[in-house]
């Protein structure tokens, strides 16, 4: 089965690298883009989170990168969260180890004298978020001039957040010749500015990926009242293996996981203003089940990629169409079906009753105290779902 990397071109000592990490068939992701890569064009690849596009730059880059000298990398791959550097790094370390090269996440949130070390006594491949790259870049700890392979992942999401004109700037400092590969779910907007600004005739692989769409969850919407919906939520999340709750502020989620724990229920919150190290405990404590709960922010949750999510909770309602089917595909994962409760307060109504409309849900808003035996089971109680 290994022998699917070998035909890639991936050399021997890195296929059996693989093979220790469990890996031996190559994604679709991987078989396409990985030949053009190791020939040295630059690539462009649409696919989603989930479709094995780390391996699918990591492998070829590992197998072509130069070792470096301290402070000047030759391989750089901008990313837009620190929770997605770190796991871009726990892949790629095995097979870097293997070519006694070192790989570095460099984001911010975490003590920048630790990550001015690392690289004074040398990382040949860095993984940085834009924003502390930037701050680096400025100071004269890090430098771009011998960057020769530049990976832009998930540059989509990095329009989202605003970070496009930091990932431009960058971009920019890189004089001496260089690969660039792109990895995107979309390759419109700003995105196709990317790739038209800064890749040399870039080879384009599309992964044709399934959208989540409203018929694969099952939908709830339950009017509560102010002073109950903790209580409710609490309910929901009791009755369910691991629940994701969103709300829309970082500190509406320390203030709900606060509230969860009153009511004996084992919740975390994820956002930005927490040290990585707490983000990191959280995940893990979710991911093995240690908690029932995340409350996460939207931004937070865009590197959340846990399966089993038996239920996500809008506790706060999401601003459109498109963040509801984000959110909410977290529980849509694998074929399953999973359970989406929205809980409205009376002034939320007709702002849900809009976006009812705008997804083509057409069912009822049912009001709900905790003491409901119906959230015991949301999954079975049938609520005249029909859609327009």
């Amino acid at each position: 089965m290994s022998a699917g990397f070998s035909e890639l071109g991936i050399e021997k000592d890195l296929v059996e690298a693989l093979d220790v990490s469990g890996i031996s068939k190559p994604f679709e992701i991987q078989k396409i883009t990985i030949p053009d890569i190791l020939k040295g064009r630059d690539v462009c690849g649409k696919a989603k989170t989930g479709s094995g596009k780390t391996i699918a730059f990591g492998l070829p880059i590992v197998q072509l990168l130069q070792r470096s000298k301290p402070g000047k990398p030759t391989g750089l791959a901008l990313v837009p969260t620190r929770e997605l550097a770190v796991q871009v790094c726990k892949e790629i370390d095995p097979l870097a180890s293997k070519r006694k090269l070192r790989v570095k996440a460099i984001y911010g949130g975490s003590p920048i004298e630790k990550q001015i070390e690392s690289l004074k006594k040398g990382v040949d491949f860095v993984v940085a978020t834009p924003g502390r790259l930037i701050d680096l870049l400025e100071r004269g700890d890090i430098s771009v001039i011998d960057v020769e392979k530049i990976v832009i992942d998930e540059a989509d999401r990095m329009a989202d957040m605003g970070f496009m004109p930091q990932v431009e700037w960058i971009l920019r400092q890189v004089k001496r010749e260089h690969q660039t590969l792109l990895f995107s779910a979309t390759l419109d907007g700003m995105v196709s500015g990317l790739i038209s600004r800064y890749q040399r005739d870039p080879v384009m692989h599309e992964i044709v990926s399934h959208e989540v769409t409203v018929s694969e969850m099952q939908h709830r919407f339950i009017a509560v009242h102010e002073m109950d919906q903790v209580k409710v939520a609490a309910a929901i999340i009791n009755s369910s293996a691991k629940t994701i709750v969103f709300t829309k502020t970082r500190w509406g989620a320390d203030k709900l996981a606060s509230k969860l724990s009153q009511e004996n229920v084992t919740a975390a919150a994820i956002h930005g203003d927490l040290r990585q190290s707490q983000r990191e405990k959280a995940l893990k404590d979710f991911t093995k089940g240690k908690i029932r709960a995340l409350v996460a922010t939207d931004v937070a949750a865009r590197g959340i990629h846990v399966d089993d999510v038996e239920a996500v909770i809008h506790y706060d309602p999401p601003s459109d169409a498109k963040t509801y089917l984000h959110r909410s595909g977290r529980t849509a994962r694998a074929g399953e079906s999973g359970l989406v409760v929205s809980l409205i307060c009376w002034n939320q109504e007709l702002d849900i009753r809009k976006l009812m409309r705008r997804l083509g849900l057409k069912q009822p808003i049912v009001e709900m105290f905790s003491n409901d035996n119906r959230l015991q089971n949301l999954l079975e109680w049938n609520a005249d779902t029909t859609t327009i």
